[in-house]
């Protein structure tokens, strides 16, 4: 398989295989919405790892396919491929992408569906896509100018520039930067905890900045307050509270 799901102990891994540089061609964005929605139905997955190995994460699209196709069949395709990305960016789960080596194009895009990404200090990321005489396509030019802002998104997909790990921190496009052979356990750490957490109040938390990012504040504080509202009716909640008022604070255990 081009790409699978292993799951262990709560934490599941959405792991690329497609050597030597895991380009995204059709069938692995495919894959990626099928797996993407298993691990949002499985109830065994409470966090996400995507990985592509120690070498690279995805150098991006498959050219070769992509050169051979015209305006109508890329109207016809342009929908899926921001589908499959988007499958992922709404897992509703927390979400951490473990980045070695080269992340470009649709890999750049595809870490930017995570919700936290480590980078390992050999990683390499960018939108590249105009030096082919095109624009990002799987939702770089939106979740890239959300999460750095318009200014900077516009210097990293007007140029094509690769930027190496440290920039990237310092742009707010990574989120930590760790040594290339710590960073899958780096990341599994990361989703371990958080898999051990509330799932629905994660779940709340997830939507609540997500959605509220889409809409104007007061739509946003109407997002939060009915997630708010509703935990009080969870189980999560009760053991959370109860715990904190006879235990202390951050020894709740949940199931």
């Amino acid at each position: 398989m081009t790409v699978s799901l292993e799951v262990s102990e709560g934490v599941g891994t959405i792991r690329l295989d497609r050597p030597p540089m895991n380009a995204l061609d059709i069938a692995v964005q495919d894959r990626l919405r099928e797996l993407a929605e298993e691990a949002t139905r499985r109830e065994d997955v409470r966090a996400v790892i995507l990985y592509g190995g120690e070498k690279v994460f995805a150098a991006g699209a498959d050219i070769k396919e992509m050169q051979v196709m015209d305006h109508t069949a890329m109207i016809v395709r342009s929908r899926g491929l921001q589908e499959s990305f988007t499958a992922v960016a709404r897992i509703p789960k927390p979400v951490v992408a473990a980045v070695a080596g080269y992340a470009l194009g649709g890999g750049c895009e595809l870490a930017l569906c995570a919700d936290y990404r480590i980078a390992a200090e050999n990683a390499k990321l960018g939108q590249p896509e105009i030096l082919l005489g095109l624009i990002p396509g799987a939702g770089g030019t939106q979740r890239l100018s959300r999460l750095i802002g318009p200014s900077r998104a516009k210097d990293l997909i007007f140029t094509g520039r690769m930027v190496a790990a440290e920039e990237a921190l310092t742009l707010g496009l990574v989120d930590r930067v760790v040594p290339a052979a710590e960073v899958y356990e780096q990341a599994r750490a990361w989703a371990a905890k958080l898999a051990k957490g509330p799932a629905l109040a994660l779940r709340a938390a997830k939507e609540s900045v997500d959605a509220g990012l889409e809409t104007d504040i007061e739509t946003g504080l109407a997002i939060e307050r009915n997630w708010f509202a509703g935990l009080f009716a969870t189980e999560d909640r009760e053991r959370g509270m109860r715990s904190f008022v006879e235990e202390g604070p951050g020894k709740a255990k949940f199931l």
